[in-house]
């Protein structure tokens, strides 16, 4: 069992080389923890690359690091690598990098600048009859379709100055990368910021089983997720992607999870490209799964009763209806307007709706010169007292105060949850057993507000991990200031309220929250010593999770209100 910090991951920024320090890292980290999941290119590579002068590693790894994997080697360059040609050798040598690639027409055009594309295809451009003066993008629309070939640079332009090498080893390091992060969104660049500062991350204690993926089959899985996720992104159909979506390895709730975004992703564009039956059977694949996405449900069930089959609708959605526990928030406001729609178009007896509670509201017309500030910060501005403060938190409030409280339970070191050290949040954290797995650690954080020993949690908790990274507080905003007037003048039995239904939903319900918090410290006894305020300018309406934030806010006698605002002059 190894307890890792990210600044010790890191190598010194006074190293020139520091870079390749980090990369040698990864493929120590990936060798020792994933073993069993390299294959023999993986295997390979780590060998043959250690096997490589420091100055060859030093290049290849500035290639990694840099985007695509064409370069001109008058753009390989580096001071602390020395010659550029002297360092390749090898790497050409060992097949990863190929010295004289083919190169395509786009290729061609992202490595050559306007003058020299002038000076390659020149021939090109006086059969084609296109004016010299073209743009690169013009001069590209125009001649694209007539070279469709691929050549080496010195075919198209016998005359250039260097040469294109290309990168042939990027798939090999974008697995290793993906082993170790558990993810192709973070890449070199997080050791840099941990170095730097910039982030800071909380040390947690790896194991054995602390690793993204249990088989090479999931990283496969994964791969080829993320290329179609890519080629959707690029415009290709949803019926081409749809047709190559992988089966997903038994037993691997993220995985299927990460296959169930990607559902819906197709599925939105599919409706898009007015495929109906294809846009339906992909959001029922992304939907109707255990713990799958309750927005693929709700739009497979509103494209049904726009193409007019609400029985086919009204089916499917009751049974969701009945079971409450599986609804989000939203998911529940959203078949609450919809199965009634549904059955009034069948002629069927509607249950009347229960009215929506209606928060208290006030009007302000303010200087319309406090615009340009925002309109919630006018407000804070407008209503700002010595005696009754107020701060513009929106988010930041509820969700710091739980973060600061829960911290421990977020950051347990659970198998699935941590696979190396620069986690923002457990890469579990919105999976539907993520409170489930943890629920003893957040029952004895929530504990703390039965006897008021929250508040010295608090700010332990404030002093110690301040700066590190969380899912939920915002350093930035959660000053000593706002936390002590918040825990003075907030009740412990509205923050448990806030947490619970935190915890009930942590993706949905961590947005919505109002915009100001007013405190009220010498509030008379009985009196509400704070007072949450969303503010709404002209023509803003409340949005859903707003609303339902109110509501419960007025389910548990939580002081909170709506501003609208009206600026002077202006109708």
């Amino acid at each position: 069992m190894t307890s890792i910090s990210a600044r010790a991951a890191t190598a010194p920024l006074d190293d020139p080389r520091y870079y390749l320090a980090n990369f040698r890292f990864v493929l120590d980290w990936v060798a020792k923890r994933h073993a069993d999941l390299l294959a023999t290119p993986e295997r390979a590579f780590l060998e043959a690359f250690m096997a490589l002068p420091e100055a060859s590693q030093a290049l290849l790894v500035r290639m990694v690091m840099r985007r695509g994997e064409h370069f001109r080697t008058s753009r390989l360059v580096y001071a602390e690598i020395g010659d550029t040609e002297t360092a390749l050798a090898p790497l050409v040598e060992a097949d990863f990098v190929d010295a004289d690639p083919a190169l395509d027409i786009a290729t061609l055009f992202a490595q050559l600048r306007l003058p020299e594309l002038r000076q390659a295809l020149a021939g090109e451009i006086a059969a084609a009859e296109l004016s010299p003066g073209l743009s690169k993008a013009a001069l590209n629309a125009a001649l694209a379709p007539r070279l469709d070939d691929s050549r080496r640079l010195t075919d198209w332009w016998p005359a250039a100055p260097d040469r294109v090498v290309r990168l042939a080893v990027m798939a090999t390091c974008d697995r290793l990368r993906l082993m170790f992060f558990g993810n192709l969104r973070q890449d070199w660049a997080e050791f840099v910021l941990a170095e730097l500062g910039v982030q800071r991350f909380e040390s947690v204690t790896f194991t054995h089983d602390s690793r993204a993926f249990r088989s090479r089959r999931e990283v496969d899985a994964y791969l080829a997720l993320h290329r179609l996720r890519e080629r959707l992104d690029a415009g290709e159909s949803a019926a081409e992607l749809k047709a190559e979506l992988p089966e997903m390895p038994a037993n691997n709730a993220w995985l299927m999870a990460h296959r169930d975004r990607l559902c819906l992703a197709l599925g939105r564009q599919a409706e898009r490209e007015g495929e109906v039956e294809l846009a339906l059977s992909l959001y029922a694949e992304a939907g109707w799964n255990e713990g799958a996405s309750s927005e693929a449900r709700i739009r497979r069930l509103r494209l049904l009763e726009r193409q007019g089959r609400h029985a086919e609708a009204l089916a499917l959605a009751r049974p969701l209806v009945q079971d409450s526990q599986a609804c989000t928030g939203a998911e529940a406001q959203a078949l609450d307007r919809l199965l009634p729609r549904l059955a009034r178009r069948l002629g069927e007896p509607v249950a009347p709706r229960l009215p929506e509670p209606v928060p208290e509201r006030f009007t302000l017309e303010l200087d319309p010169m406090g615009a340009s500030l925002g309109v919630e910060r006018a407000v804070a501005d407008h209503l700002h007292r010595d005696a009754a403060p107020v701060y513009y938190v929106e988010n930041a409030l509820i969700n710091g105060l739980f973060g600061l409280l829960c911290w421990e339970a977020l950051f347990a070191p659970l198998p699935g949850a941590f696979f190396h050290p620069f986690h923002v949040a457990p890469a579990d954290l919105y999976r539907e057993d993520f409170v489930t797995r943890r629920r003893a650690h957040f029952a004895a954080c929530l504990a703390l507000l039965d006897d008021d020993s929250h508040a010295a949690a608090i700010r332990a908790t404030w002093r110690e991990k301040r700066g590190l990274a969380s899912p939920f507080v915002h350093w930035e905003t959660l000053d000593e200031a706002l936390i002590e007037l918040a825990l003075a003048c907030v009740p412990a039995a509205h923050l448990r309220a806030c947490f619970e239904r935190l915890l009930g939903d942590l993706k949905g319900n961590r947005a919505g929250l109002p915009d100001l918090v007013q405190f009220r410290p010498q509030a008379a006894a009985g009196e509400p010593r704070y007072r949450l305020i969303e503010v709404k300018g002209p023509g803003d309406r409340l949005q859903d999770n707003q609303r339902r934030w109110l509501s419960f806010f007025i389910a548990q006698d939580m002081p909170a209100a709506v501003c609208h605002v009206r600026w002077w002059g202006m109708s």
